[in-house]
């Protein structure tokens, strides 16, 4: 069994910064592409950004050069650093795993089968 971990959420400014991380446990986490969604209220889910498990990276164009995904296989862990935050980014950020891995990225929901319980972020104007 896959378990995801989020944290790193919080309260910021707009302008602000924050970095969200995801803890994963089991064996075979490096083989696999990583997601990060995110939720605001009223809204559906919403792709913000994949990495491979070669480290390929792909993002949704409201957070392009803004947002950077990484991954450590080392520790297990994905991360999204987030920069120049606006208001809009308000939401429940959750980060998933697929099962496989994809050499393109994966950018929709469908695509993952394990998925954290979310952190909320949430930027003031």
């Amino acid at each position: 069994q896959v378990q995801l971990v989020e944290s790193g959420g919080g309260l910021v400014q707009a302008g602000g910064s924050l970095r969200l991380s995801c803890a994963v446990s089991g064996r075979t986490f490096s083989r696999r592409t990583m997601g990060w969604f995110r939720q605001a209220p009223g809204k559906d889910r919403e792709f913000v950004a994949t990495i491979t498990w070669s480290g390929r990276t792909y993002y949704a164009d409201s957070v392009k050069g803004r947002f950077t995904i990484s991954r450590d296989n080392a520790k297990n862990t994905v991360y999204l650093q987030m920069n120049s935050l606006k208001p809009e980014d308000t939401a429940v950020y959750y980060c998933a795993a697929s099962p496989t891995s994809y050499s393109g990225g994966a950018y929709y929901a469908y695509e993952y089968n394990y998925w954290g319980q979310g952190t909320q972020v949430t930027v003031s104007s």
